[in-house]
């Protein structure tokens, strides 16, 4: 459930009109429901309980704004970040360090010192030579890094190739087969308290059948660290849950995913970690448009809008479905082809798309679009940054100011040199 609704005709987020926010932000714009972040937040941990002792560390990726951090930080969320920018954004936001978990494939020796400075909750360890560094780096500062290594169980997501993570060609941690000599050798570095294991296997998943495997081989795993002598206390279970883009799309529930955890870790006595991200903000967010006009096609016209791939990237990037539909409700449908204005053919949100008849200067939303879109926003084609706002009830902010491309121009330099 979300809280983007139409009373009397016209699409509100919570008790605000969207024509409302245009007026006064201009679009394109990004729109959030604090209500739905909160509701999310709550449905995905009481959907948990069952497993047990439970962390749940928002994915920052999915959607790193300060504001959005700050509702789920209050909601009790932790975070789960993969740079030093992240790991700033986080503790900005109000995240308490402990509650912190850094991953991500390639950090570098100072995202590791800083991690370390800051005294955070955890790092996920994703290769043999990071945790030799991590320990260098510790024992230089006589810190003590409290550790999971992350672990490639060479399972396939079912998901798009470009957001899978766990099957052996993809670059995330280390192959299972592996794990338990690198495990060894790294828990008998000095600065490393390597405390478990970590797992992720790809994002927009919609069958819980693969998660559950992996987590069966984690299972496997954890008995033979222990059978080996190692304690283990925690093991990362990642995240990935899918949510609901078209409108027939019928995802696995939170609680269908917290009662496959808690059936299949049941006996691991161990603290189990979560790393939610679409699941949370992706239906807490919509992308506000303007129709600049429609023109004929050769097939079905083009209703080119405001927003551009630069704006919200997954369709072309990914070929994703984001609904489309008028901010003022219509029974009246035509199929059309929706564009950007981007000078590329891949600035295309939909082709063939049955939707409301909207016409030159009409506003409209991409639906599910508080997850991966704003974060992946550029200014390709010198356009303005994508400006954000956070709606609570009948009040609404900027919570990321449009930055013009002038002021972008403005940060660049033409060389004496070049006359």
């Amino acid at each position: 459930m979300d809280h983007f609704q139409y009373r009397n005709g016209i699409l509100h987020a919570e008790d605000v009109p969207l024509p409302a926010i245009a007026a006064a932000v201009a679009s394109p714009v990004y729109v959030y429901s604090r209500a739905t972040l909160e509701r999310h937040a709550r449905v995905f941990q009481d959907a948990l309980k069952p497993a047990g002792d439970v962390e749940v560390a928002f994915a920052v990726k999915a959607n790193p704004n300060l504001a959005v951090l700050r509702v789920l930080a209050n909601a009790g969320m932790g975070a789960d970040v993969v740079s030093g920018g992240e790991l700033r954004r986080a503790l900005a936001a109000g995240v308490g360090r402990d509650r912190i978990v850094f991953s991500g494939v390639g950090k570098t020796d100072a995202e590791l010192a800083l991690g370390l400075e800051e005294n955070i909750g955890q790092f996920n360890i994703e290769s043999e030579e990071e945790g030799i560094e991590l320990s260098a780096i510790a024992a230089s500062k006589g810190a003590t890094a409290y550790c999971t290594l992350r672990v490639n169980p060479d399972v396939d997501a079912g998901t798009h190739a470009k957001i899978s993570t766990g099957k052996a060609e993809n670059k995330f941690g280390v192959p299972i087969d592996r794990a338990p000599a690198i495990y060894a050798r790294l828990a008998a570095l000095p600065g490393l308290r390597l405390r478990g294991v970590a797992v992720h296997i790809g994002s927009m998943i919609a069958d819980l059948a693969p998660m559950a495997a992996a987590i069966m081989r984690m299972g496997e795993l954890v008995g033979a660290l222990r059978g080996n002598g190692h304690v283990v206390t925690h093991v990362d279970l990642g995240g990935g849950l899918g949510v609901r883009y078209r409108p027939d799309d019928a995802p696995p529930t939170p609680t269908d995913y917290g009662a496959m955890v808690a059936r299949a870790t049941k006996g691991w006595g161990v603290r189990l970690m979560f790393e939610p991200g679409r699941v949370i903000v992706g239906n807490a967010g919509v992308l506000l448009t303007k129709v600049i006009r429609v023109k004929p096609g050769a097939t079905h016209p083009f209703v080119v809008v405001d927003a551009a791939m630069n704006d919200l990237a997954r369709p072309a990037l990914y070929d994703a479905y984001h609904h489309f539909e008028p901010v003022i409700e219509t029974n009246t449908t035509f199929t059309a082809n929706i564009v950007g204005p981007v000078c590329e053919s891949g600035d295309t949100f939909a082709m063939a798309r049955d939707c409301g008849v909207v016409g030159a200067g009409d506003l409209a939303v991409f639906r599910t679009a508080g997850a991966y879109g704003a974060t992946m926003a550029s200014t390709y084609n010198s356009r303005d940054l994508v400006p954000e706002v956070l709606v609570d009830g009948s009040r609404h902010a900027v919570v990321a100011d449009r930055i013009p491309a002038a002021t972008v121009m403005g940060a660049e330099r033409v060389p004496d040199w070049l006359g």
